[in-house]
């Protein structure tokens, strides 16, 4: 709940009623074995292109994971966006956003972004704002959708993680080059 009340007031339902900001932050999820994105990941994809679609954002930066050589998120996430008609040129890819925290670590550490729109569930917006606050990187969230039940009972370890990470861990996500966006 605590999570929840300190950024309420920041996370949209509605992508018109978001501020605009240069770019996007989409956090990754599950990729099926054939390559196509689960229905969480495009939901947030689809988000994301209404973003780019009503100049809300002018970049997309698709966050994910990408340790194994046949399982790469943020690509199967630009692909997607790219038939929905966003141009290649307006996403930048981070491949290393394992989870929640590193992808907006890394937004921040990596590519140089003092501002994002998060884009994800309902049930995830809180805790991704949250820690876009207590790493300094000014958010606000998009929803894209509501989310399944069982997403939202794993939530409530995810934000006590997220609370312990914040205030206690601090840790530090993969790193690498600057790519500044």
């Amino acid at each position: 709940m605590f999570i929840h009340f300190s950024v309420r007031d920041r996370v949209y339902s509605a992508t018109y009623k978001a501020p605009h900001c240069r770019v996007a932050l989409v956090l990754g999820a599950a990729v099926r074995p054939d390559g196509k994105l689960s229905q969480s990941l495009q939901t947030r994809v689809d988000k994301a292109v209404e973003l780019w679609r009503e100049g809300k954002c002018d970049k997309l930066l698709m966050s994910g994971d990408n340790r194994y050589v046949d399982y790469n998120e943020p690509l199967q996430m630009r692909n997607y966006a790219i038939q929905r008609g966003v141009p290649k040129q307006a996403i930048a890819m981070d491949f290393a956003g394992r989870r929640t925290y590193d992808s907006i670590y890394r937004a921040q550490h990596i590519f140089g972004l003092s501002e994002v729109i998060i884009v994800t569930q309902r049930f995830h917006a809180d805790r991704a704002v949250f820690l876009c606050d207590r790493l300094g990187l000014k958010a606000c969230g998009v929803q894209a959708d509501q989310g399944d039940l069982n997403a939202a009972i794993r939530e409530i370890p995810a934000c006590l993680l997220a609370i312990v990470d914040a205030y206690i861990l601090h840790p530090e996500p993969v790193m690498g080059d600057k790519e500044p966006i």
